[in-house]
């Protein structure tokens, strides 16, 4: 590893230790935004919508982060930070029944209300129809996402693991919404 990127590691873990809310927040915030931007182009939109980046970024650094901080503490102290097999299988099933429906459903609120302005029974509608499909495939890759977290990540990186696995979901969700909104008409063609 290079001096200059040792360096801003270390920097990083030091802020990590004496402000881990805010470094948690902070790294979901750019974390978020680099999604953002990374789906904006894969779904072919030609100007980046910056609105759409710095709302999705509000969205990491007020919600994403924070709340993954705390759960992952409550988690934690739930189940007296144990690591067995028994254990991270319990907090999987809680996490997994509970924080992910409602992580999920948020962001879609969010995104069709917040991001998009669109009215609230067009996105209650469009919730409906894709919610369930969301869900669905969330239960089949952020299970094994929270094992490996819960198992062999250190509390104080769970958050940043999780941002960066949530870097590529957020990606997912960001096309998904995007088809939701859009006519199929407009919708690039894949080869």
């Amino acid at each position: 590893m290079g001096s200059v990127a040792k360096a801003g590691l270390q920097k990083y873990l030091l802020q990590l230790q004496h402000h881990p809310l805010r470094t948690k927040a902070i790294t979901a915030a750019v974390l978020s935004g680099i999604s953002d931007t990374v789906s904006q182009k894969l779904s072919g939109i030609p100007k980046l919508q910056l609105r759409r980046i710095l709302l999705k970024m509000l969205f990491g650094f007020a919600y994403l982060g924070p709340f993954g901080h705390y759960i992952y503490m409550l988690l934690d102290k739930i189940f007296k930070g144990k690591r067995d097999s028994k254990t991270v299988a319990k907090k999987v099933v809680l996490e997994q029944l509970t924080t992910s429906p409602c992580n999920n459903l948020l962001f879609m609120i969010y995104y069709g209300v917040v991001v998009e302005g669109r009215p609230w029974m067009h996105v209650k509608s469009r919730i409906k129809q894709e919610y369930p499909k969301v869900q669905m495939t969330a239960w089949t890759f952020w299970p094994v996402v929270g094992w490996i977290n819960h198992k062999y990540v250190p509390l104080q990186f769970r958050v940043i693991f999780s941002s960066l696995v949530a870097f590529c979901w957020g990606i997912f969700l960001n096309l998904r919404a995007r088809s939701m909104t859009l006519p199929k008409a407009a919708l690039p063609k894949s080869k």
